[in-house]
This record gives structure tokens, sequence and C-alpha cells, in this order.
């Protein structure tokens, strides 16, 4: 009889991917398995996870309205029940033989039922700082897939497993050159080019970093390649066009623009080989990927996540020399300036690349899902 895996969880890039690349690696050591996703209504999992090949159903929940006191938490209290409710519902259908959480908002509700229903969980913490939800669910996971050291601080140790945070796999086929991956985005060649990701949904401070810095990186003759996120593309397209309207524009220094600009990067295995540096905010997901690479980065930690997780995720590797950091609040007046000195010195990119790579884990989604089949069955 086939294994049956619940995986839950989403709402950025940072949890769909880790999630998908388990379930593509359950597929591939059990090819029977039959995998159903939970995500959240509305939230990005809904189109990424049909996008991957899985059938995935959704769940009314969402998170707290701050401040915790505002009468707009009753419908969201309401939700919760609902969610609860029809979780049950999928798990008593589906009958799965174990679950996987990877955070987000549809975790809570699908590993608790779960639980209580006596079905092995599996928790992947993918941050060096536990948030809250995980903390509280971890009780009830049979083991808990982390990627730092140190988080017996916040978990059973006898059920911590060091596995590190599965990453896209297509990001380590890529077979083109540099130059090949530059022109894939109408940039030039030989010129040196910085990445920059704010995360799926995009990041307001970096952008509005970029956007104040197009000069500067053309005066430098330092390409871009700009994800802006969704809620600011209208914004940033503007930005560039305006910037760019006038040929004859004393500032536009070359024979093409130095910027490639769009809301999402589908591309992201050509993306980071176009790339000499890197740009991003400090997600665990971004992060695995930017070890797995080896890329000289700049991290630019998101100051509105719980616990301030992203700037202990930069920290851990800044304090490793493995990283610049850049503080949310000093990137507006410093991010440019600090991605033009080190795009310019291939030293220290160099000993970046080599600090970074020490931190790499290989083959983590693997490890995730042998550990998920050995706990099914």
């Amino acid at each position: 009889m086939s294994l049956r895996i619940i995986v839950s969880g989403g709402g950025t890039g940072g949890h769909i991917f880790p999630a998908i690349s388990i379930a593509n690696a359950i597929k591939e050591l059990s090819p029977d398995a039959e995998i159903l996703f939970v995500g959240a209504q509305g939230r990005m999992e809904m189109e990424r996870v049909p996008q991957a090949g899985y059938k995935i159903v959704g769940l009314p929940v969402r998170g707290l309205i701050r401040p915790l006191w505002s009468p707009r938490n009753i419908g969201v209290m309401i939700d919760f029940l609902k969610s609860r409710s029809m979780v049950k519902k999928i798990i008593s259908e589906f009958k799965p033989d174990a679950v996987v959480g990877v955070g987000g908002y549809a975790s809570s509700p699908t590993l608790n039922a779960a639980h209580a229903l006596g079905i092995p969980c599996i928790v992947q913490e993918q941050n060096s700082y536990a948030g809250v939800t995980n903390k509280s669910l971890a009780k009830k996971a049979v083991k808990i897939c982390v990627a730092y050291h140190g988080m017996e601080r916040f978990f059973p140790k006898e059920r911590i497993v060091m596995t590190g945070n599965p990453v896209r796999q297509a990001l380590l086929g890529c077979k083109a050159t540099k130059e090949e991956a530059r022109a894939a985005f109408s940039l030039m060649p030989s010129l040196p080019t910085v990445l920059v990701i704010g995360g799926s949904l995009g990041a307001r401070t970096i952008n509005d970093s970029i956007a104040g810095g197009l000069a500067r990186f053309e005066k430098a003759g330092v390409q871009v390649i700009w994800q802006t996120g969704k809620f600011y593309a209208d914004e940033c397209a503007n930005t560039v066009a305006t910037y760019y309207a006038d040929k004859a524009n004393p500032r536009y220094m070359h024979d093409a623009p130095m910027v490639h600009q769009q809301p999402f990067i589908s591309d992201m295995a050509m993306a980071y080989r176009a790339a000499d540096v890197v740009v991003s905010r400090a997600g665990a997901s971004s992060i695995s990927e930017l070890c797995l690479l080896a890329k000289a980065c700049i991290l630019v930690p998101s100051p509105n996540v719980a616990e301030d997780h992203q700037t202990k995720n930069a920290r851990a590797l800044s304090d490793n020399d493995a990283a610049i950091f850049c503080a949310d609040a000093d990137a507006r007046a410093r991010l440019v300036d600090d991605a033009i000195s080190l795009v310019a010195d291939k030293d220290k990119i160099k000993r970046l690349e080599t600090e970074i790579r020490k931190l790499a884990f290989t083959d983590s989604a693997e490890k995730i899902a042998r550990i998920v089949i050995e706990e099914a069955k």
C-alpha cells in the first residue's frame, strides 16, 4: 500500500519552496507515495503548489491582527475554528501516514489535528530562532528537522535532527556561463552585476534603496537584476522607466539599460549565475540557497518578522565572515554604496564565497524525506 503524506504550510516562498522540495524528494524515494498539501486560502501556495504538480486544499486560517485586542481578531479566531474543523475532515478522508509542517498559518491547525488523531508529525524549522508556533508544535512532533546548531534551547534535544534547509533543485542544475546568464536578462555580458531579491512579496526598504541609487550604479558601471516583489512592481517599474525615459539624458552612459527589473524572477538559477554579488533579505530559504551556491552577499534582515529571526539568521553568517550585514534602518543610507564597493573588491568576494560555502548543507530535502518515510512506516 502506498504511503500517504500531508505537507502543510506556506505564506511565502521561504516556506513553499522547501515544502515542494521535500515533496519531490519523497516522490523520488517512494514514487507511489500520495502527497496532499494543506495551505492557507489566498496565499501564494495556492498558486505555486499546483504549478509544481501537487494537489492542495486551502484553509481560511490567517494571522492575528495587531494589536491583539483588536475586535477584528474575533473573525480571525472564527476562521481558525473553521480551519480546525475542516482539517479534521481532510485528515479523516485522506488518511495520511505522516504529516509535515514547514511553517506558515496552515501548519498549526493541521499538525494539531494530526497529533490528536495519533498521526506522526514532523516539523521543519528553517530559522536559527524558532517561532512561537513551531515551538508549540514541536512538543507534538516525533522529529524536528533544523538547519542551525544550538536549537536544543527551543526543542527537545532527543528529537532534533540536523538536516539543513531544502532548496529549489533547479538552482543546482544550471550550466550557463555568467555571460550567458547576463545576456538572458538583456544585460551586458562583461559588466559586474548585482542581484537584488527582497523576497517574493517585496521589501520596501530594499526597493527604496535601489530606486535611489540607480545613478550611482550606472556611474560605477554596475548592472542590477532587481526582483521588486508584486506589491511594489508598478512603482519600481515607473521609477526605472522614468530614469531611462530620455536616452539623451547625460546620466545614460551605456548602450543598454543597466537595470533589469521585474516583480518575480521565475528562473532564479540564471539570476544567481549572472550575479557577482547578491543583496537579499535574510529568510532561511534565501540563506540556504546563498550558502549552497556560495554567493557573496549583503543581507538586509526584515525587522517585521516574528522574534526578529531574520536578524539572527543574518548574524549567524556575518559573525562567521560569510556575509555582510546591513541593518534595515541603515539600508537607504549605505546599501547601494556597500554593493558597489563589494562588487569592485574581487578579493573580498572570494573570501565571502569561501566562508559561506562552509555553512552549506547538501541533500537536505532527501534527508528530511527519509525521516518522513521512516516515521510514516
